[in-house]
C-alpha cells in the first residue's frame, strides 16, 4: 500500500502532451485553445458535424450520504473512467472544477486521490483555466451594473430593499455573508445592505452549466431577477443591458477543458455548482460534447444520491436531454461505520455490526435510484483496513436487494482495481435496460413537486411551511410552474437535521425560504439552515499549503 500524498503521486506522474490525448478523442489540433503542455480548452466551434454523431453510454457516479471519512466518489469516476479504458473500451471521464473555498478550507482539493486521479493536479486545483474567476467576475458586473443604475437616478425604480442580487468570491469567508455597500458619502452611492455568497453558489454558475450554447448562456442571463420595484414587478439582468456583457466575459470560459488522468486517459473537467445550494453537476455542453466524443462517458454528481443524483436526474437530464445507461452508488466500509453510529476516532477496528446498522443508508440510496428505472450497481471503495468479514456484509446486502457489488482497489491500483466494475457497467450500459423516469412531471405542480422529493427520496412523511411560504408557492406556479425543484439542504442526512445519520422515517421536511432562478429555470426551495457562503475551519486547510525551496506547492491534499 502507498504511503505517498496525492500530490507526491501526481508529482511522480509522467503526462503526455495534451495533443497527444486529444488524438485519442480524434480531435485535430487546431480545435484546442492551448494553455501550457497539459491543459487545453475544446473549442466546440470548430468541431463540425457533431450533432449528426451518435451519443456514447452515459454512466453517473453518484453515491451514499457523506460523512467525514470520505467516500471518494471522484476517485471511484476516475478509475472507472481508466478501466473502461484498460479493459478496451473509449472512455472519457466529466467532473466539476474544484472550488478555492473549500481547497483552502475543509475538503481539500478535487481532483481524485491516490492513483486515480486527474492531472496537473496542482493546476485543476488552484485557477486551472481561469473559469471560475470569469463567473465571479460576470457575476459581479451585474451587481456593479445594479448600484451604478441606482447611483445615476434609478430609472427602473429598483426598491434598494429588494435587491435579490448580491456579489460573490471563490473563498470561504464567512465576514462577508452580511456587509453593507456604498458607505463615504453622496459621491459613493446610496447606503444599502449587501450580501457574498461563494462562487458555486451563483446563479450565473448554474447558469454557465445548464447551457446549450452562447445563444442559450446569453439569453439565460438576461432573465436573471436581480430585484423588484416597491410595487413587486420584477426586474431582469436584460433591463440593465448587462446580458451582452456578462456573456463577453463568458466566451472563452465556456469552452470545455481537456486534460489526462495519471494513465493518460483524456478527461473533461468543466464548471461546478454545490450540490447542497444548486444542482451540482459539470456543465452541460462538456457533457453533450463528451458523449459526441467517445463510447462512454462517466460523470459524477455532488454529494449523496438524494441531492446530486436527484438533481442530475430531475434537472440536468431534463434540461439537456441526457438518458444515462448505468448508475454507480459508492459507499466505504468506514462511512457505512459511521451511519451505523460510530465515531470518526473508532474507525480503524473490524466494526461489523456497525456496518450492518449503516446499511440502512445504502439501502435507501439504492431504493432511490431504482426509481428513475435505471440499473444501479455498488463500488466499494476499498481502504486498507477493510475486512472480508465487513466486505462481505455489505455484497450480501447488495445481492438480496438485486444489486451487484464490487470491492474496487483504483485509490491504490489504479484502473487495474477497478476491471471487474468496468467490465459489469458496460455489460449493463449495453443491455438497453436502462429508460429514465423522472421522479415527477413538468405538469406536477411546485407544491407537489417538492412532496414528492421529500416523500419518496428523503423518507419524509411530509413537508411543511408557513403560509407566506405556500402563498409563495401559489405566486410562482402561475408563470413558473414548468420549472423543477433544485432542494437546498444538508448533505449529510436524508433529513434536514445533520446529525441524523443511516435512513431516518417519520421526520418532517421545513421549507423556510424559496428563491427563484429565473435564469437558470429552476426552482431553489430551502430547507433549513444553508450557508451559501461557507467559514474556514479552526485549522483551515489553507495553514499547510506552501511553496518548498523548488518552488513546488506542498500541503495540497
Amino acid at each position: 500500500m502507498t504511503t505517498l500524498s496525492d500530490i507526491e503521486i501526481a508529482r511522480q506522474n509522467s503526462m503526455v502532451q495534451i495533443e497527444d490525448v486529444a488524438k485519442k478523442l480524434n480531435l485535430a489540433e487546431e480545435s484546442l485553445q492551448k494553455f501550457g503542455h497539459h491543459i487545453a480548452k475544446i473549442d466546440t466551434t470548430k468541431l463540425k458535424d457533431l450533432d449528426k454523431v451518435e451519443n456514447g453510454k452515459l454512466i453517473l457516479v453518484t453515491a451514499i450520504s457523506p460523512t467525514p471519512a470520505g467516500e471518494g466518489k471522484t476517485t471511484t469516476s476516475v478509475g472507472l473512467n481508466d478501466a473502461l479504458n484498460k479493459i478496451g473500451k473509449q472512455s472519457i471521464v466529466c467532473l466539476r472544477e474544484p472550488s478555492l473555498g473549500p481547497c483552502f478550507g475543509v475538503k481539500g482539493g478535487a481532483a481524485g486521490g491516490g492513483y486515480a486521479q486527474v492531472v496537473p493536479m496542482e493546476k485543476i486545483n488552484l485557477h486551472f483555466t481561469g473559469d471560475f474567476h470569469a463567473i465571479t467576475s460576470a457575476h459581479n458586473l451585474l451587481s456593479s451594473l445594479i448600484d451604478n443604475h441606482i447611483y445615476w437616478g434609478n430609472k427602473l425604480e429598483i426598491d434598494v430593499r429588494r435587491i435579490v442580487w448580491g456579489r460573490v468570491v471563490d473563498l470561504n469567508d464567512r465576514s462577508l455573508r452580511a456587509v453593507n455597500v456604498n458607505l463615504g458619502g453622496v459621491a459613493n452611492g446610496f447606503p444599502r445592505e449587501e450580501k457574498f455568497d461563494i462562487t458555486v453558489a451563483s446563479e450565473v454558475m448554474a447558469i454557465f452549466c445548464l447551457s446549450r450554447s452562447l445563444e442559450d448562456l446569453q439569453n439565460r442571463l438576461g432573465n436573471i431577477i436581480i430585484g423588484y420595484t416597491r410595487d413587486r414587478k420584477e426586474i431582469r439582468a436584460r433591463e440593465l443591458n448587462a446580458d451582452g456583457a456578462m456573456t463577453t466575459l463568458l466566451k472563452d470560459a465556456f469552452l470545455p477543458n481537456l486534460v489526462q488522468t495519471l494513465e493518460k486517459n483524456p478527461a473533461i473537467i468543466h464548471g461546478g455548482p454545490f450540490a447542497n445550494i444548486a444542482h451540482g453537476c459539470n456543465s452541460l455542453i462538456a457533457t453533450q460534447t463528451a458523449l459526441k466524443l467517445s463510447d462512454y462517458v462517466v460523470t459524477e454528481a455532488g454529494f449523496g444520491a438524494d441531492l446530486g443524483a436527484e438533481k442530475f436526474l430531475d434537472i440536468k437530464c431534463r434540461k439537456g436531454d441526457l438518458k444515462p445507461s448505468a448508475i454507480v452508488l459508492v459507499a466505504t466500509v468506514r462511512a457505512l461505520k459511521m451511519h451505523g453510529g460510530v465515531d470518526k476516532k473508532e474507525l480503524k477496528g473490524e466494526n461489523v455490526k456497525a456496518v450492518k446498522k449503516g446499511l440502512a443508508n445504502l439501502e435507501q440510496h439504492i431504493a432511490n435510484i431504482k426509481k428513475f428505472n435505471v440499473p444501479v450497481s455498488v463500488a466499494i471503495n476499498h481502504f486498507s483496513l477493510d475486512t472480508e468479514s465487513e466486505l462481505k456484509v455489505i455484497e450480501d446486502c447488495c445481492e438480496n436487494l438485486g444489486v451487484k457489488a464490487f470491492n474496487c482497489k483504483h485509490w491504490a491500483d489504479g484502473g487495474a482495481g477497478a476491471t471487474d466494475l468496468a467490465e459489469h457497467i458496460a455489460s449493463v450500459a449495453e443491455s438497453g435496460k436502462a429508460d429514465l423516469k423522472h421522479l415527477y412531471t413538468s405538469e406536477t405542480t411546485l407544491w407537489e413537486k417538492m412532496r414528492t422529493i421529500a416523500t419518496e427520496i428523503y423518507g419524509a412523511d411530509d413537508i411543511i411551511a408557513d403560509q407566506k411560504i405556500k402563498s409563495q408557492f401559489d405566486e410562482l406556479q402561475k408563470d413558473y410552474g414548468s420549472y423543477p425543484i433544485c432542494v437546498a439542504k444538508t448533505q449529510y442526512s436524508f433529513s434536514t437535521d445533520p446529525n441524523l445519520r443511516g435512513a431516518p422515517k417519520g421526520h418532517v421536511v421545513p421549507i423556510r425560504e424559496i428563491r427563484l432562478a429565473a435564469g437558470a429555470e429552476f426552482l431553489v426551495v430551502v430547507c433549513d439552515k444553508i450557508m451559501t457562503m461557507p467559514g474556514l475551519p479552526r485549522v483551515p486547510a489553507a495553514d499547510a499549503i506552501h511553496l518548498n525551496k523548488h518552488g513546488e506547492i506542498e500541503g495540497l491534499f
